[in-house]
């Protein structure tokens, strides 16, 4: 098993090479000499890799990782973090109260828009009013 993992992986670098040298004999086609008068005005494009600097390690750019607490069967429970907005859609029928929420252990760009009334239900904890605003509340993960 070791052996054709071992000889998958060349073939792949194998292919990545040949893939690396067409895509160099391509820009090599429109690479060409330029020669320039004192005075002309030239237009250079910059690779930003070649802007970089080297990067200087640092102890205070370590990120300490999160830990999610798993129940026995590998899952955890997620818990509403704080409330963002709040909506009301309107259906054909009925007009319906929703809240934008935060879950813990998510990012921003993963909020989900939920029923105002069973949020209420399942984390009362969320809705209360402390000097006309929302709390903040931070959950622990389960």
């Amino acid at each position: 098993m070791i052996e054709d993992t071992v000889k998958k992986v060349k073939e792949i670098q194998v292919k990545i090479q040949a893939a690396q040298d067409r895509q160099k004999s391509y820009a090599d086609l429109k690479r060409r000499e330029e020669e320039f008068e004192v005075g002309d005005k030239v237009l250079l494009k910059v690779s930003p890799m070649k802007c970089l600097r080297e990067y200087i390690p640092d102890k205070s750019h370590v990120l300490q990782p999160e830990t999610i607490e798993l129940n026995e069967s590998l899952t955890y429970e997620e818990k509403p973090f704080k409330i963002l907005d709040t909506k009301v859609r309107s259906t054909r029928n009925k007009e319906v109260k929703i809240v934008k929420v935060l879950w813990s252990n998510q990012e921003y760009e993963e909020v989900t828009w939920e029923d105002e009334d069973e949020m209420k239900k399942k984390y009362p904890e969320l809705f209360e009013v402390q000097h006309g605003k929302l709390l903040d509340v931070r959950m622990e993960t389960c």
